[in-house]
């Protein structure tokens, strides 16, 4: 990809500079190989599917580093995934600090989305399981997804991206969430029968809550940690986090962002179908201060 700028070179460097004097006796690891180290880690952790049971996979992308607000969503992600979804395994990849210092954890970049994919699709069976994967981030008129965390990466997701690494995976059944300005870009790249897509924004219509005061983006709110709290399914999940931003957004009187949907027809049935199998579990509290966009006058 001819905009994927990765600064491998000072990688070892930041990451010797983050480690006490005492630890740096030897060479640090690279952050690419320590990624590739944890990735594999957490594929070998994830259980096996069933067979004759359609299992919900899930993996979770934050992709701008520049503010909690994404990783936030992320480290949330989990917890919603297992027990309100009942996933059988969830992987996270996460641009931020807190990833190369106290809580070592792979970062958000095209390589180990890469990587983290295709190691979901050997645990699951590609033909009859279920991949949800949400991505948070900042998007741009371009339709680019920032995967930005400097001076780790600097890069962008662009549609024929995502669509590759899932095809090459090899992983038919997908439910793809994009929570970024723009993100209505990707649908047309992206739909097919078997794929329910969901975006925070038309294509070319920003949304909010991303910005440095806020703990959840607004889409991120309505859809991940409301919706699917309260709804009885994704597609559910997803018109009743519609009526919300269009009501915060009436009253901070800004212009609509018009989340969009996609959804095959193939995909609503095998979603049917795994709900049928795997009833909703307890609803997962955020654990993060939310503003009360509902008490604005």
């Amino acid at each position: 990809m001819s905009r994927r700028t990765t600064l491998l070179g000072v990688l070892a460097l930041v990451a010797a500079l983050a480690t006490p004097a005492a630890a740096r006796t030897k060479d640090p690891e690279p952050l690419p190989q320590r990624d590739t180290r944890l990735i594999a880690a957490a594929v070998d952790a994830l259980p096996a599917q069933r067979s004759g049971t359609i299992d919900l996979y899930a993996l979770g992308f934050a992709g701008d580093g520049s503010q909690d607000v994404f990783r936030n969503e992320i480290t949330y992600f989990p917890q919603l995934m297992r027990q309100r979804l009942q996933a059988r395994g969830v992987i996270t990849l996460i641009n931020h600090l807190d990833s190369v210092q106290p809580a070592p954890h792979p970062l958000a970049t095209y390589e180990n989305l890469q990587q983290a994919l295709a190691g979901i699709a050997k645990r699951m069976d590609p033909d009859e399981d279920i991949l949800l994967l949400y991505l948070t981030m900042h998007g741009t008129r371009e339709h680019e997804l920032a995967v930005y965390f400097p001076p780790f990466v600097e890069d962008a997701l662009i549609p024929e991206d995502l669509r590759t690494v899932l095809d090459d995976a090899g992983i038919r059944h997908r439910v793809l969430v994009i929570s970024a300005c723009y993100s209505g870009g990707f649908i047309r790249e992206l739909r097919d029968p078997d794929t329910l897509l969901i975006t925070a924004a038309r294509a070319d219509r920003a949304s909010f809550g991303c910005d440095s005061e806020s703990n959840v983006t607004w889409f991120g709110r309505a859809w991940l940690v409301e919706g699917l709290n309260q709804e009885n399914d994704l597609l559910q999940a997803y018109e009743y986090a519609t009526r919300r931003v269009h009501a915060w957004e009436q009253a901070e009187k800004v212009e609509a962002s018009f989340p969009q949907m996609a959804a095959g027809k193939r995909i609503r049935q095998r979603l049917r179908q795994w709900q049928a199998q795997s009833p909703l579990g307890e609803a997962v509290a955020y654990p993060y201060p939310i503003e009360d966009l509902d008490a604005k006058p």
